[in-house]
């Protein structure tokens, strides 16, 4: 995608042929600054601290990761260490453990001395794969804009979307942005209404910036603001990423997301999820009891960081000195909340049979 006209990915390899940057999202919006990871330790913070953040984009690191820790060590011993460093980064998105066991599978059976070479081949065709899927998410997703635009007969589509699934989150094009992107190039009028995402304000920081640079029209509304939208007939579908499908369809996103298909459930607006096939978990069946979520600092609630009106980037405290905190960083919607699901072969039905269906060869690598 763009900006200001000019392409970027989130993460790319530097001309060098083994260094690797990516855009550190941590200073966004205000400033646009790309961070080079030249080991594995700096994959592993880059990932932890959300400098990187999205489930595809946690993939793509953690998969440069490996190559960078070859390049330093191609042992056995440094391969599970490296494995064991990137895994333990964040627990929740699903992308992270199949990035790292696509690449230990891959360079376990290899002499030490072809390590380096294949995990940077890899590492790049799980890059490529990713903006690939989410292409194909984007001309699914498109045929569901075009039909609302065919039937409002000009009047401009209004999509909701929570949290940060834009082409930030992932390699390039975005899960959930990526049918918005496209219907923008088609001249479709489309305009999406971006919540902030509290604590960590993915909406408001990532999700607003990459829009307004590339030029698709969005406003900006606190959390709580998409029900009441909704009531008015404001919000025409909503679309979401996530950060872990189940296997019977429950999604696991950004915290805030259930509130907002129980919204949406309430006033008939489609809800869709938009997810590649990695983010599927077909060895977890019920999402509320079994997927782990992720607490975060304190801090994320407690402060805020913004800039002032002499330019200076500031962190202020907002929460009274002594009052506890509490951040889970995603919740569970139930499959029966989701109208359908996004993926890159189809919109499917958030049930195991229609997954099953379309991934047969994940449900038989699962059951292995």
């Amino acid at each position: 995608m763009k900006v200001d006209g000019k392409h970027f990915r989130s993460i790319w390899l530097e001309p060098d042929g083994w260094s690797v940057s990516a855009i550190d999202q941590r200073r966004l919006p205000h400033d646009f600054v790309v961070a080079r990871l030249t080991d594995c330790d700096a994959a592993a913070h880059a990932i932890r601290s959300m400098l990187v953040r999205g489930a595809p984009l946690i993939g793509a690191t953690a998969a440069y990761g490996m190559a960078l820790a070859m390049r330093a060590d191609a042992s056995d011993a440094a391969l599970d260490q490296a494995y064991e460093l990137l895994i333990a980064t964040r627990p929740t998105a699903i992308n992270l453990r199949w990035a790292l066991d696509e690449m230990r599978s891959l360079l376990r059976p290899l002499p030490p001395p072809q390590r380096t070479s294949a995990a940077y081949i890899r590492a790049a065709a799980i890059s490529e794969e990713d903006i690939a899927i989410n292409k194909g998410i984007g001309r699914h997703g498109l045929a569901l804009i075009e039909a609302i635009a065919a039937a409002k007969t000009g009047e401009r589509v209004n999509v909701l979307t929570h949290c940060n699934a834009g082409w930030l989150a992932t390699v390039d094009w975005g899960t959930a942005t990526a049918p918005i992107y496209l219907a923008h190039e088609l001249g479709i009028a489309v305009h999406v209404w971006v919540d902030e995402t509290r604590p960590r304000n993915q909406g408001a920081s990532l999700t607003a910036w990459e829009l307004g640079h590339h030029g698709v029209p969005h406003t900006v509304i606190p959390d709580n603001t998409g029900g009441h939208l909704m009531q008015h007939g404001m919000v025409d579908l909503a679309i979401v990423g996530t950060d872990r499908v189940t296997a019977d369809g429950d999604v696991c996103n950004k915290i805030g997301t259930y509130l907002k298909a129980l919204a949406a459930h309430d006033n008939g607006v489609p809800f869709y999820v938009a997810l590649p096939s990695p983010t599927i978990d077909f060895s977890v069946d019920d999402g509320i009891r079994e997927i782990p979520i992720e607490q975060r600092g304190a801090e994320e609630v407690t402060h805020m960081t913004g800039r002032t009106a002499d330019g200076r980037i500031e962190t202020v405290r907002i929460v009274p000195d002594g009052s506890p905190v509490a951040n889970y960083g995603f919740d569970v919607t139930p499959a029966r909340l989701v109208t359908g699901l996004i993926t890159e072969r189809g919109v499917l039905k958030a049930d195991r049979a229609a997954l099953a269906a379309a991934f047969p060869e994940r449900t038989a690598a699962a059951a292995e």
